[in-house]
């Protein structure tokens, strides 16, 4: 059994700045990562341009250097390999939570795949890019079917589907057609996301109005097949030719396991309960930092407006130490 003050679950940017500040504040924590430091950037598209700029995304008093005003996914992967070194933090990769449970004594007993850790605090810094919106469709579990996007060589000369009309689908749609692949796209709606990059947006649009890009608006899947897609579109159902389809549907946090654990939400974007003074959950002690506070609503928070987690736990976990000495 390890005994902590803080367990911190999650090594992407929140988690840092969870651990960033533990550190400064001199608490005795530990951050369990199930995958790899910053997963979910880790598994972004290889040529992912963010949307903040680079000053946005800073944490913990580190600079970060880009070539342009937005940086890339290398370079984030690379800035925040420097933030680990240069605080030294306490970090377990691979490293997967599987159950907590409030302790007899006082705080929690966590159960990892590799250890048991005792702990008077604990903070939830998970993300949602694990756990895909699932099309609920037959033929989704084919292995062409692909929930997540790395880059376009493998869609080369193939028939590509591409599901979505946000930020990730239409730069999918842009790539693997730029690319040499033959791009089709099923938009629930009929226009575009709104709120698509404003850099990409022109592009995608014209490539749609010149027919580059073929866009089935008020369009949904209803089956997938070895080779073909059949779509359900204002006139009916129909079929395309099909090697691929990119499901950009978007992510969710595992509500599931969170739920299991003890964390309440509430409504139809299960918000979940918490004190916005200090971010403590429903459960004593237990403390929710980054995406996770949206709910389903994924895209309302992201990295630059939630760098503020980290110091308002700590903040509050010390006046809670000091009230109870």
């Amino acid at each position: 059994m390890v005994k902590k003050e803080l367990i911190i679950i999650g090594a992407g940017p929140t988690g840092l700045v969870c651990g960033i500040e533990a550190q400064k504040a001199g608490l005795d924590y530990q951050i369990l990562e199930k995958g790899l430091l910053v997963n979910s950037i880790y598994n972004f598209p290889t040529n992912m341009t963010f949307f903040s700029s680079s000053s946005l995304l800073e944490i913990g008093e580190v600079p970060f250097i880009s070539h342009h005003d937005k940086p890339t996914r290398t370079e984030s992967l690379e800035y925040y390999r420097r933030l680990v070194h240069a605080y030294e933090l306490k970090i377990n990769y691979q490293e997967k939570m599987v159950g907590m449970e409030a302790h007899p004594e006082k705080g929690y007993l966590i159960n990892t795949s590799k250890e048991n850790y005792h702990c008077q605090n604990v903070i939830l810094a998970i993300g949602f890019y694990d756990k895909p919106n699932l099309l609920n469709v037959p033929g989704e579990h084919l292995a062409k079917v692909k929930h997540y996007y790395d880059d376009a060589h493998r869609y080369i000369g193939q028939k590509i589907l591409v599901i979505g009309a946000a930020n990730s689908a239409c730069d999918v749609a842009l790539e693997t057609f730029q690319k040499g692949a033959d791009v089709s796209m099923a938009i629930r709606r009929d226009e575009l996301y709104k709120n698509v990059k404003y850099w990409i947006k022109p592009n995608i649009e014209n490539r749609i109005k010149e027919g580059s890009i073929k866009a089935h608006f008020n369009t949904t899947v209803k089956e997938i097949k070895e080779n073909s897609v059949v779509l359900s579109g204002p006139e009916g159902s129909f079929s395309i030719e099909n090697d691929y389809v990119l499901a950009m549907t978007g992510y969710q946090p595992d509500f599931t396991f969170l739920e299991k654990l003890g964390i309440r939400f509430e409504g139809e974007h299960k918000i979940p309960v918490y004190n916005n003074q200090t971010q403590e959950s429903n459960m004593p002690n237990v403390y929710l930092a980054g995406v996770i506070l949206a709910g389903k609503q994924t895209s309302k928070l992201f990295i630059e407006n939630t760098r503020d987690h980290g110091k308002l736990i700590i903040e509050a976990i010390i006046q809670n130490n000091r009230r109870n000495k």
